[in-house]
């Protein structure tokens, strides 16, 4: 039974994934009726200084936050090789890790991230999003207004909207993120600089075409670069999992799908050949 570690973003939490574990736990069970395997684990963990780890003071590099989710995973008592499904900050994590270490990861699923050497600073952060940061900097003690902030920032789809602010507002009181942490957050997310090497696993890299946040096209040169299969989603914004669960775990489900189809080729090709 394979376990799927999923991981957020800056400042965000295992409750801000909404319905995407439950979508995504739907489709990896459809993959195993299809002949996938079993049925997969998903383990929900988050960041330093984010969540269950609010009180802790966030790392300022994206190694010490590697460090501390390792450890979180191996004390989880799930086995790995893990499979990472992970967004933004959180997908330079497992980029990271799976550089680092590459016989714990098995699958990388990378979601609207960004990550030097392959994108430039203004594609990184939008120079359009500054003054919206600013604006939720600025009110950041706020829960109520900072959440909009971050909805109209992050968020295309708004048939949800009130739910989500209430929802998210919630979030926020029972376990704030320091202003401190945030900017901890953000400055290892600037700073951080990946191997230049492809990850040593199969990796599927998912984009939104309409990200106000990060510009699209540092997802597609990471592609480029490390020949990885991308898929792009037509309207949704920066938090893809928000704006489309659906749409996100069909992905997935999708990739693996056809990941099980060329292995059953490759197997079945070494069996047929002459010796």
């Amino acid at each position: 039974m394979s376990t799927w570690i999923l991981l957020r973003g800056l400042t965000r939490e295992t409750r801000h994934w909404g319905r995407l574990p439950q979508t995504l736990r739907e489709a990896l069970g459809a993959c195993a009726g299809e002949g996938a395997g079993e049925a997969a684990r998903l383990l929900l963990l988050d960041l330093p200084g984010n969540g269950e780890f609010a009180q802790q003071r966030a790392p300022a590099s994206v190694a010490a936050m590697v460090a501390s989710v390792r450890d979180a995973a191996q004390h989880s008592g799930l086995p790995g090789p893990y499979s990472v499904l992970a967004m933004s900050l959180g997908a330079m994590v497992a980029t990271a890790w799976a550089q680092r270490h590459p016989h714990e990861i098995e699958r990388l699923v990378l979601i609207n991230t960004s990550m030097r050497p392959f994108s430039l600073p203004h594609e990184r952060l939008r120079p359009s999003a500054w003054p919206a940061l600013l604006g939720v900097a600025a009110r950041w003690s706020d829960a109520l207004d900072a959440e909009s902030g971050i909805h109209r920032l992050t968020c295309n789809n708004t048939a949800t909207l009130s739910a989500d602010l209430d929802a998210w507002a919630a979030i926020r009181r029972s376990a704030p993120v320091s202003r401190g942490n945030a900017l901890r957050q953000l400055w290892a997310a600037a700073r951080f600089s990946a191997a230049p090497g492809r990850p040593a696993c199969a990796l599927l890299i998912l984009s939104s075409r309409s990200d106000r946040m990060v510009d699209p096209a540092c997802s597609a040169k990471l592609a480029a670069a490390w020949d990885a299969e991308h898929r792009e989603h037509p309207w949704a914004g920066h938090d893809l999992p928000h704006d489309d669960p659906d749409w996100t775990a069909a992905q997935v489900r999708a990739w693996l799908a056809h990941g099980d189809i060329l292995q059953a080729t490759r197997c079945g090709m070494r069996f047929t050949q002459p010796p």
